[in-house]
């Protein structure tokens, strides 16, 4: 089982070492590897990304440790990367593209900043609109239905993710106000007023996309399972899956800065400066 590989030659070189003596290659892809997420309902069979060779030559010349060169260059890696297993052990590989994957022990911290920054309390910036639906997946709904899958030796492609159009970003902040008991207050700001304001999305921003200026990812938070779902993979509740991440996080991580969302300060700014637009 691959859970981090990104480079091709790496993935080649290791399903070719290991392809006489494993009967399956399991390798943890992404939905980003698909070429055109602009729209809803992204199949398995659709396009995937590719790379140049220039392209491919600079990503093997350039530390893999999320550099912004390197980042850009991720969903056609992983498409490659796929490729390259599937060539050394041809019918034996079982791909799995996930979106966003959340849960305790997730020190990206790209969802755990919501369900931290609820619990602390007090009014907090949202991106709106509230009823933008989100994605994203339990890690141990996605561990164990894997573990599934390889008992059952199954091969093939999967978007690994939760089911679309299900839960709102006001539905994840709610429950993780409800979670920690929290007196958190919302004020929702404009796709607008966070772009002119270069708030980063999906970094300091965790969730967010902006689906005005960012047209070509319309269809990201709209990956279909359904493919893994008929194969048995099924969701705790949103309940669960914030309770545990909340309940993790104050007792291993409440002391440590967080990797991701909106510094506190800069919070304070951004909200007063959305007060005093709307004031006029």
């Amino acid at each position: 089982m691959d859970t981090s590989g990104h480079l091709p030659r790496a993935v080649r070189a290791a399903a070719e070492v290991l392809s006489g003596s494993v009967d399956r290659y399991v390798f943890i892809s992404s939905q980003n590897a698909y070429a055109d997420v602009s729209v809803p309902d992204v199949k398995e069979t659709q396009p995937l990304k590719t790379l140049t060779t220039e392209q491919l030559d600079r990503a093997n010349a350039i530390d893999t440790s999320g550099e912004p060169s390197y980042a850009e260059l991720y969903g056609g890696l992983k498409s490659l990367c796929e490729q390259a297993a599937e060539e050394a052990m041809p019918g034996r590989v079982l791909i799995l593209r996930p979106g966003l994957i959340v849960g305790p022990y997730d020190y990206s911290d790209r969802f755990t900043y919501w369900v931290a920054r609820v619990a602390q309390g007090g009014e907090m910036l949202a991106p709106g609109p509230p009823d933008r639906f989100v994605q994203l997946i339990d890690v141990r709904d996605l561990a164990e239905w894997i573990v599934s899958m390889i008992e059952r030796g199954a091969t093939g492609a999967y978007n690994a993710h939760g089911r679309p159009s299900t839960f709102t970003m006001q539905d994840v902040l709610e429950e993780c106000r409800r979670a920690g008991d929290s007196d958190a207050s919302f004020t929702w700001v404009s796709e607008d007023f966070l772009l002119q304001e270069q708030v980063a999305a999906w970094t300091e921003l965790p969730l967010w996309l902006p689906e005005e200026a960012a047209p070509h990812l319309k269809g990201f938070m709209f990956i279909s399972p359904d493919k893994a779902i008929a194969a048995g993979l099924t969701f705790r509740s949103l309940t669960e899956t914030i309770g545990d991440t909340l309940t993790w996080y104050q007792t291993n991580r409440r002391k440590e800065p967080l990797k991701a969302g909106l510094d506190r300060d800069k919070e304070h700014a951004l909200l007063y400066k959305w007060r005093e637009l709307n004031k006029r």
